[in-house]
Protein backbone atom coordinates (compact mmCIF):
# COMPACT_ATOMS: atom_id res chain seq x y z
CA UNK A 1 0.00 0.00 0.00
CA UNK A 2 1.43 3.38 -1.03
CA UNK A 3 2.29 5.80 1.75
CA UNK A 4 0.37 9.06 1.62
CA UNK A 5 2.52 12.07 0.78
CA UNK A 6 2.10 15.64 1.96
CA UNK A 7 2.42 18.16 -0.85
CA UNK A 8 2.29 21.93 -0.32
CA UNK A 9 1.44 24.03 -3.38
CA UNK A 10 2.04 27.76 -3.10
CA UNK A 11 -0.33 29.21 -5.63
CA UNK A 12 -2.73 26.31 -5.25
CA UNK A 13 -5.73 28.48 -6.04
CA UNK A 14 -4.41 29.40 -9.46
CA UNK A 15 -4.80 28.14 -13.01
CA UNK A 16 -2.11 25.45 -12.76
CA UNK A 17 -1.78 25.05 -8.99
CA UNK A 18 -5.37 23.94 -8.48
CA UNK A 19 -4.91 21.25 -11.13
CA UNK A 20 -1.82 19.93 -9.37
CA UNK A 21 -4.01 19.36 -6.31
CA UNK A 22 -6.55 17.57 -8.49
CA UNK A 23 -3.90 15.25 -9.95
CA UNK A 24 -2.04 13.90 -7.01
CA UNK A 25 -2.01 31.17 -1.00
CA UNK A 26 -2.72 34.09 -0.21
CA UNK A 27 -6.40 33.91 -0.97
CA UNK A 28 -6.95 30.35 0.21
CA UNK A 29 -9.59 28.37 -1.70
CA UNK A 30 -10.00 29.66 -5.26
CA UNK A 31 -12.95 31.29 -6.94
CA UNK A 32 -13.83 28.19 -8.93
CA UNK A 33 -15.53 30.00 -11.80
CA UNK A 34 -12.21 31.67 -12.64
CA UNK A 35 -10.36 28.38 -13.18
CA UNK A 36 -13.07 25.82 -14.02
CA UNK A 37 -16.25 25.85 -16.04
CA UNK A 38 -18.40 25.79 -12.87
CA UNK A 39 -18.70 28.12 -9.85
CA UNK A 40 -19.14 25.09 -7.57
CA UNK A 41 -16.20 23.33 -5.87
CA UNK A 42 -15.34 20.04 -7.59
CA UNK A 43 -15.63 16.89 -5.44
CA UNK A 44 -11.86 16.46 -5.04
CA UNK A 45 -11.47 19.96 -3.51
CA UNK A 46 -12.82 18.74 -0.18
CA UNK A 47 -9.77 16.49 0.22
CA UNK A 48 -7.49 19.53 0.17
CA UNK A 49 -6.68 21.82 3.09
CA UNK A 50 -6.83 25.38 1.81
CA UNK A 51 -4.71 27.90 3.72
CA UNK A 52 -4.18 31.63 3.40
CA UNK A 53 -0.58 32.79 3.23
CA UNK A 54 1.54 35.58 1.76
CA UNK A 55 4.39 34.39 -0.47
CA UNK A 56 6.34 37.51 0.54
CA UNK A 57 5.97 36.73 4.25
CA UNK A 58 7.63 33.38 5.05
CA UNK A 59 6.30 33.33 8.60
CA UNK A 60 2.77 32.99 7.21
CA UNK A 61 3.56 29.75 5.39
CA UNK A 62 6.63 28.19 7.04
CA UNK A 63 4.52 26.27 9.63
CA UNK A 64 2.66 24.63 6.72
CA UNK A 65 5.92 23.15 5.42
CA UNK A 66 6.51 20.96 8.44
CA UNK A 67 6.50 17.26 7.53
CA UNK A 68 5.94 18.11 3.86
CA UNK A 69 7.36 15.64 1.36
CA UNK A 70 7.07 17.96 -1.64
CA UNK A 71 6.66 21.70 -2.19
CA UNK A 72 5.61 23.43 -5.42
CA UNK A 73 6.06 27.11 -6.29
CA UNK A 74 3.29 27.81 -8.82
CA UNK A 75 2.97 31.56 -8.90
CA UNK A 76 4.59 34.59 -10.43
CA UNK A 77 3.74 37.48 -12.74
CA UNK A 78 3.65 37.62 -16.52
CA UNK A 79 3.27 41.38 -16.84
CA UNK A 80 4.45 44.07 -14.44
CA UNK A 81 2.23 46.97 -13.41
CA UNK A 82 3.76 49.58 -15.74
CA UNK A 83 3.42 47.22 -18.73
CA UNK A 84 -0.22 46.63 -17.82
CA UNK A 85 -0.68 50.38 -17.45
CA UNK A 86 0.45 50.97 -21.03
CA UNK A 87 -1.92 48.29 -22.35
CA UNK A 88 -4.86 49.70 -20.38
CA UNK A 89 -4.05 53.30 -21.30
CA UNK A 90 -3.37 54.36 -17.71
CA UNK A 91 0.27 55.14 -18.36
CA UNK A 92 2.21 56.92 -21.06
CA UNK A 93 3.55 54.41 -23.61
CA UNK A 94 6.94 56.10 -23.59
CA UNK A 95 7.47 56.15 -19.81
CA UNK A 96 5.68 52.86 -19.17
CA UNK A 97 7.48 50.81 -21.81
CA UNK A 98 10.80 52.46 -20.98
CA UNK A 99 10.49 51.30 -17.42
CA UNK A 100 9.00 47.91 -18.30
CA UNK A 101 11.84 47.09 -20.70
CA UNK A 102 14.62 48.51 -18.52
CA UNK A 103 17.63 46.22 -18.19
CA UNK A 104 17.11 45.71 -14.47
CA UNK A 105 14.74 46.34 -11.61
CA UNK A 106 15.05 45.71 -7.92
CA UNK A 107 13.70 42.66 -6.22
CA UNK A 108 13.95 42.30 -2.47
CA UNK A 109 17.15 42.40 -0.53
CA UNK A 110 19.15 39.23 -1.22
CA UNK A 111 16.73 36.55 0.04
CA UNK A 112 19.65 34.32 1.07
CA UNK A 113 20.79 37.03 3.50
CA UNK A 114 17.32 37.53 4.95
CA UNK A 115 17.02 37.55 8.73
CA UNK A 116 14.87 34.94 10.45
CA UNK A 117 11.22 35.92 10.08
CA UNK A 118 11.99 38.86 7.78
CA UNK A 119 9.52 39.55 4.98
CA UNK A 120 10.43 40.14 1.36
CA UNK A 121 9.88 43.76 0.37
CA UNK A 122 10.11 45.41 -3.02
CA UNK A 123 13.11 47.69 -3.33
CA UNK A 124 11.43 49.72 -6.07
CA UNK A 125 10.56 53.23 -4.93
CA UNK A 126 6.85 52.68 -5.58
CA UNK A 127 6.84 49.19 -4.07
CA UNK A 128 6.10 47.58 -7.44
CA UNK A 129 5.88 43.80 -7.65
CA UNK A 130 8.67 43.05 -10.11
CA UNK A 131 9.81 39.92 -11.90
CA UNK A 132 12.83 39.93 -9.60
CA UNK A 133 10.64 39.89 -6.52
CA UNK A 134 7.86 37.53 -7.61
CA UNK A 135 9.45 35.19 -10.15
CA UNK A 136 12.87 34.93 -8.50
CA UNK A 137 13.10 35.99 -4.86
CA UNK A 138 9.80 34.49 -3.69
CA UNK A 139 10.79 31.12 -5.20
CA UNK A 140 14.28 31.18 -3.69
CA UNK A 141 12.85 32.02 -0.28
CA UNK A 142 10.23 29.27 -0.45
CA UNK A 143 12.98 26.82 -1.44
CA UNK A 144 15.11 28.04 1.46
CA UNK A 145 12.28 27.50 3.94
CA UNK A 146 11.51 24.10 2.40
CA UNK A 147 15.13 23.04 2.69
CA UNK A 148 15.09 23.91 6.39
CA UNK A 149 12.20 21.48 6.83
CA UNK A 150 14.04 18.72 4.94
CA UNK A 151 11.52 18.65 2.11
CA UNK A 152 12.47 15.92 -0.35
CA UNK A 153 11.68 17.64 -3.65
CA UNK A 154 10.91 21.18 -4.75
CA UNK A 155 9.12 22.03 -8.00
CA UNK A 156 9.47 25.47 -9.53
CA UNK A 157 7.08 26.27 -12.37
CA UNK A 158 9.40 28.06 -14.74
CA UNK A 159 8.90 28.76 -18.45
CA UNK A 160 10.16 27.52 -21.81
CA UNK A 161 11.28 30.99 -22.75
CA UNK A 162 10.32 34.62 -22.94
CA UNK A 163 8.58 36.22 -25.91
CA UNK A 164 9.14 39.26 -28.14
CA UNK A 165 6.35 41.12 -26.32
CA UNK A 166 7.79 40.50 -22.85
CA UNK A 167 10.76 42.20 -21.19
CA UNK A 168 13.89 39.99 -21.18
CA UNK A 169 13.85 40.12 -17.41
CA UNK A 170 10.81 37.83 -17.35
CA UNK A 171 12.77 34.77 -18.45
CA UNK A 172 16.06 35.96 -16.95
CA UNK A 173 14.57 35.98 -13.45
CA UNK A 174 13.09 32.53 -14.02
CA UNK A 175 16.51 31.16 -14.95
CA UNK A 176 18.17 32.96 -12.03
CA UNK A 177 15.70 31.29 -9.65
CA UNK A 178 16.45 27.86 -11.15
CA UNK A 179 20.21 28.38 -10.88
CA UNK A 180 20.15 29.61 -7.30
CA UNK A 181 17.80 26.91 -6.04
CA UNK A 182 19.91 24.23 -7.70
CA UNK A 183 23.24 25.51 -6.37
CA UNK A 184 22.19 26.62 -2.89
CA UNK A 185 20.02 23.65 -1.92
CA UNK A 186 21.63 20.58 -3.55
CA UNK A 187 20.25 18.17 -0.93
CA UNK A 188 16.71 18.92 -2.08
CA UNK A 189 15.73 17.51 -5.49
CA UNK A 190 15.00 20.59 -7.58
CA UNK A 191 12.62 20.16 -10.52
CA UNK A 192 12.16 23.07 -12.92
CA UNK A 193 9.11 22.63 -15.13
CA UNK A 194 9.44 24.69 -18.33
CA UNK A 195 6.13 24.72 -20.21
CA UNK A 196 5.23 27.03 -23.04
CA UNK A 197 1.82 28.70 -23.21
CA UNK A 198 -0.84 27.00 -21.04
CA UNK A 199 -4.46 26.71 -22.16
CA UNK A 200 -7.73 25.16 -21.02
CA UNK A 201 -11.38 25.27 -22.08
CA UNK A 202 -12.29 26.85 -18.73
CA UNK A 203 -10.47 29.97 -19.88
CA UNK A 204 -11.91 30.59 -23.31
CA UNK A 205 -9.45 33.36 -24.20
CA UNK A 206 -6.54 30.89 -23.95
CA UNK A 207 -7.80 28.74 -26.84
CA UNK A 208 -7.18 31.19 -29.73
CA UNK A 209 -3.92 32.26 -28.09
CA UNK A 210 -2.84 28.61 -27.93
CA UNK A 211 -3.74 28.22 -31.60
CA UNK A 212 -1.49 31.14 -32.54
CA UNK A 213 1.32 29.81 -30.37
CA UNK A 214 0.86 26.40 -31.95
CA UNK A 215 1.36 27.91 -35.41
CA UNK A 216 4.49 29.59 -34.11
CA UNK A 217 5.76 26.24 -32.87
CA UNK A 218 5.13 24.66 -36.27
CA UNK A 219 6.93 27.52 -38.01
CA UNK A 220 9.86 27.17 -35.61
CA UNK A 221 10.04 23.45 -36.33
CA UNK A 222 9.82 23.84 -40.11
CA UNK A 223 12.59 26.46 -40.12
CA UNK A 224 14.85 24.23 -38.06
CA UNK A 225 14.52 26.38 -34.96
CA UNK A 226 16.74 29.16 -36.31
CA UNK A 227 14.28 31.76 -35.02
CA UNK A 228 13.79 30.00 -31.69
CA UNK A 229 15.87 32.50 -29.76
CA UNK A 230 13.77 35.39 -31.05
CA UNK A 231 10.40 33.69 -30.68
CA UNK A 232 10.99 32.30 -27.19
CA UNK A 233 7.89 30.64 -25.77
CA UNK A 234 5.93 31.80 -28.84
CA UNK A 235 7.81 29.11 -30.78
CA UNK A 236 7.15 26.33 -28.27
CA UNK A 237 4.23 23.92 -28.45
CA UNK A 238 1.37 25.08 -26.14
CA UNK A 239 0.26 22.60 -23.49
CA UNK A 240 -3.02 21.98 -21.74
CA UNK A 241 -2.87 22.92 -18.06
CA UNK A 242 -4.10 19.48 -16.94
CA UNK A 243 -1.27 17.81 -18.85
CA UNK A 244 1.37 19.95 -17.11
CA UNK A 245 -0.22 19.25 -13.73
CA UNK A 246 -0.08 15.52 -14.47
CA UNK A 247 3.61 15.89 -15.37
CA UNK A 248 4.36 17.73 -12.12
CA UNK A 249 2.86 14.94 -10.03
CA UNK A 250 4.70 12.26 -12.01
CA UNK A 251 7.98 14.19 -11.73
CA UNK A 252 7.64 14.27 -7.96
CA UNK A 253 6.93 10.55 -7.90
CA UNK A 254 9.84 9.68 -10.19
CA UNK A 255 13.02 10.19 -8.17
CA UNK A 256 15.25 10.25 -11.24
CA UNK A 257 13.57 13.44 -12.46
CA UNK A 258 15.46 16.60 -11.52
CA UNK A 259 16.68 19.82 -13.07
CA UNK A 260 15.03 21.48 -16.10
CA UNK A 261 12.05 19.63 -17.61
CA UNK A 262 11.32 20.78 -21.16
CA UNK A 263 8.21 20.28 -23.31
CA UNK A 264 9.01 16.78 -24.63
CA UNK A 265 9.75 15.47 -21.13
CA UNK A 266 6.65 17.18 -19.73
CA UNK A 267 4.54 15.29 -22.27
CA UNK A 268 6.37 12.03 -21.53
CA UNK A 269 5.86 12.38 -17.77
CA UNK A 270 2.19 13.20 -18.26
CA UNK A 271 1.76 10.12 -20.43
CA UNK A 272 3.34 7.93 -17.73
CA UNK A 273 1.02 9.43 -15.13
CA UNK A 274 -2.01 8.86 -17.34
CA UNK A 275 -1.08 5.22 -17.84
CA UNK A 276 -0.71 4.71 -14.11
CA UNK A 277 -4.15 6.19 -13.59
CA UNK A 278 -5.62 3.72 -16.06
CA UNK A 279 -4.27 0.68 -14.20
Amino acid sequence: MATAKKIVVCGGNGFLGSRIYFKYSRSGEPTWSSITSSPNPPPWSHRVTWERADILSPKTYSPLLKNADFVVHSMGILLEADYKGVISGKESPISGLSRAFSATKAGSKNPLQRKQGEDLKSQEKDGQLTYELMNRDSAITLAQESNKENVGAFVYISAAGGAPVLPKRYIETKREAESTISSEFPRMRGIFIRPGFLYDNSRAFTIPMAAMTGMGAVFNSVTGGIFGGLMGAAGVKPLKADLVAEAVVEALDEESTKGPVETAEIESLAQKGWRKGML
